[in-house]
C-alpha cells in the first residue's frame, strides 16, 4: 500500500502543475496516469514519418507562454525552451487575401487597415487597453471564482464606467463587437478566427472574450510552441516535480468514507491512502460518476451533470511534407498558424452547420506549421505541420468516413496552396474515437473538456456550482479543463486545485471545510 499526502489522479499539465505546488509546499505527492506516458494533451511523437516530431493534440501556448501559473514554476530551468514562428497567424481568405497577426503591433495594424480605413488605428487601441488591464484580467481569469482582488485591480486601472464597458463587450459576439469598432472585414477576421479555437463562433454570445483574449495574448506574447516538442513542457514539469509519476497505472475508483476521500484503489485494486487530499485532472463525469459514484454525492449533482454540454467533436490531421507549404498568400508563409475556411459568414455557416449536426461543406481549419516555428520538429527543408477541424458530436466515425473528411481538409489547403499534396510524405489522421483512445480526457473529440459558452463557464462550470476546485467530497478537488477556468494550457485548475487542498489542510482547515459544505447545502439540498 501506497501512504502519501496527496494523490493527483492524471498527469496532464494540470495534474503535474498541482502536484508540483503541492510538492512545493512540502507534501509528498504521488502522481497516477493511466497512460504509458505523462502530458495528457500535451505530448509529442514521431508520427508521420522519421524525423518529423508532431504534436500529437495541442501545440501553440499563447496562454501557457503568459500563464502567472507557469510563470512562477520557473519551467525555463527544467530545460523549457519557448519557439516563435516568424509571424504568429495569417487568416486566408476565400480570394486568398489574408490579414496577418504579427508580434509588432505596427505590422498587426497596418495588415488590419488594409481591409478598413482607420482600422489600424483600433486594432492599436485595443491592444493599449489590453496593455493597461493585462495583469489583473489574467488574474481574474485564472484565479478562482469571484476574483476578488483581480476585479478591484481592474476597476482601479480602469475606473467603474469602463470596466462595465469591459464586460460588455466581453459577452457580446464577435460580429456585434467588430461591427462596432471596424470598418473592414480585417479585425473582425482575426477576432472570429481565434473565438473559433473553442466551439464559439462569429454570432455566439461571449465569443468577442475568448476572440479578443487570444488575439491580444498573439500580439503580446505570440503563439509559442515548446523547442522539441509540446511533449518538452510535460518533461519540464515532470523534472520539476519533487515527487513520484506513476505511468499505466489507472485509477478505479476514488475510495470515499463518512463524506470524505481516503484515498484511490488502482485498476488492479491496489490503494494509496491520501493522508491530505485527492485531486483529479480527469473530466468531471468520469470523476464523479465513475471513480466517486452517484452514492456519495447529492442527487442535485448528479442530474446536473447529465447535463453537462460538450464542445465540438475533432478531426485531426498530421503530416509530413517534404517542404514547405507553398501557400499563394504571402502572409501564410512565415505564420505558425493558419485559419482557412471564410469570411465571417463563412465562418457562421460552418457554426450552424455543426450545430445542426450536419458536416460543413467547407470546413474551418486551423492549420499549424511546425518547423517554421521550430526548426527541430523535422529535418532541414522539409515541414511537420497538422490541421484541425470541428465536426458534429455523436456521430458515427469510420475510417473511412475520417479518411473521407481528411481528403476534404486537404482539397482546403490546396486551393489555397496549389502543390501541397505533392509534398505530403508522411500522414497520420485521428478521429473522435482516435483521438480519446490516445487521451481519455479527449471525450467523444472534444478538446476543452466543456463548451466555452457562457452557461457552462464561471459557476456553472462544469455545473452549476461554486466557480472552484472544491467538490462536495471532502478533501477531494476537480483539478482538471472540466473545472473553472476551463480548456487551454495554462495550469491554472490545477494550481486553483493545489491552493484548495491548502488551505483545506491549513490553520483554517476546519472553518474552510465547514464553509465548503455550507454552500454545497445551499446547492444540492
Amino acid at each position: 500500500m501506497d501512504d502519501v499526502d496527496a494523490v493527483v489522479v492524471g498527469a496532464g499539465p494540470n495534474g503535474l502543475v498541482a502536484a508540483n505546488l503541492l510538492a512545493d509546499a512540502g507534501w509528498e505527492v504521488l502522481v497516477l496516469e493511466a497512460a504509458p506516458e505523462p502530458g495528457g494533451a500535451v505530448r509529442t511523437a514521431e508520427l508521420t514519418a522519421p524525423g518529423f516530431r508532431n504534436d500529437l493534440f495541442s501545440a501553440f501556448y499563447p496562454l501557457g507562454a503568459a500563464s502567472p501559473v507557469l510563470a512562477g514554476l520557473d519551467l525555463a530551468r527544467h530545460g523549457l525552451r519557448w519557439r516563435h514562428a516568424p509571424e504568429v497567424l495569417a487568416h486566408v481568405l476565400p480570394d486568398d487575401r489574408a490579414v496577418l497577426l504579427s508580434r509588432d503591433v505596427d505590422r498587426t495594424a497596418a495588415s488590419v487597415e488594409s481591409f478598413g480605413t482607420g482600422d489600424g488605428a483600433v486594432w492599436q487601441a485595443q491592444y493599449a487597453l489590453w496593455q493597461r488591464v493585462r495583469d489583473h484580467l489574467l488574474e481574474a481569469l485564472l484565479r478562482p471564482f469571484p476574483p476578488v482582488r483581480a476585479g478591484a485591480g481592474l476597476a482601479g486601472a480602469l475606473g467603474s464606467a469602463d470596466l462595465l464597458r469591459l464586460a460588455r463587450a466581453a459577452v457580446q459576439p464577435v460580429r456585434a463587437f467588430g461591427g462596432e469598432r471596424f470598418t473592414g472585414a480585417g479585425g473582425p477576421l482575426l477576432l472570429a478566427g481565434n473565438a473559433m479555437h473553442t466551439d464559439l463562433g462569429p454570432d455566439d454570445a461571449g465569443g468577442a472574450a475568448f476572440g479578443w483574449l487570444l488575439s491580444m495574448l498573439g500580439q503580446d506574447v505570440g503563439f509559442p510552441v515548446p523547442e522539441g516538442g509540446a511533449g518538452e513542457l510535460t518533461g519540464a514539469l515532470v523534472r520539476r516535480l519533487r515527487g513520484r509519476v506513476e505511468c499505466g497505472r489507472p485509477v478505479g475508483r476514488v475510495v470515499v468514507a463518512n463524506g470524505r476521500a481516503l484515498g484511490v484503489r488502482d485498476a488492479a485494486g491496489g490503494f494509496v491512502r491520501a493522508r491530505k487530499a485527492v485531486l483529479a485532472d480527469v473530466p468531471a463525469p468520469a470523476l464523479y460518476l465513475d471513480l466517486v459514484g452517484p452514492a456519495h454525492l447529492p442527487a442535485r449533482l448528479v442530474a446536473d451533470l447529465a447535463r453537462v454540454h460538450w464542445d465540438d467533436a475533432t478531426v485531426k490531421v498530421d503530416w509530413a511534407l517534404s517542404g514547405p507549404i507553398p501557400w499563394t498568400a504571402a502572409q501564410a508563409r512565415g505564420a505558425g498558424t493558419v485559419h482557412l475556411g471564410g469570411d465571417l459568414n463563412g465562418l457562421s455557416a460552418t457554426r450552424a452547420e455543426i450545430a445542426a449536426g450536419k458536416l460543413p461543406r467547407t470546413p474551418f481549419l486551423l492549420l499549424g506549421q511546425m518547423t517554421t516555428a521550430d526548426p527541430t520538429r523535422s529535418p532541414e527543408g522539409t515541414e511537420s505541420a497538422w490541421a484541425y477541424t470541428h465536426v458534429p458530436r455523436g456521430e458515427k466515425w469510420s475510417a473511412d468516413r475520417v479518411r473521407r473528411r481528411a481528403d476534404r481538409v486537404e482539397q482546403l489547403v490546396e486551393q489555397h496552396a496549389p502543390g501541397f499534396r505533392a509534398l505530403i510524405t508522411g500522414r497520420v489522421v485521428q478521429g473522435p474515437a482516435e483521438l480519446e483512445s490516445r487521451n481519455q480526457s479527449l471525450v467523444g473529440g472534444s478538446v476543452n473538456n466543456g463548451t466555452a459558452a457562457l452557461h457552462q463557464q464561471l459557476v456553472f462550470r462544469p455545473v452549476p456550482g461554486l466557480g472552484r476546485a472544491d467538490t462536495p467530497v471532502d478533501r477531494l478537488f476537480l483539478a482538471g479543463a472540466a473545472a473553472h477556468p476551463g480548456g487551454g494550457v495554462h495550469g491554472a485548475a490545477g494550481a486553483n486545485a493545489a491552493r484548495a487542498a491548502l488551505a483545506r489542510n491549513g490553520l483554517a482547515g476546519d472553518a474552510y471545510r465547514l464553509a465548503v459544505r455550507g454552500l454545497h447545502h445551499l446547492l444540492y439540498r
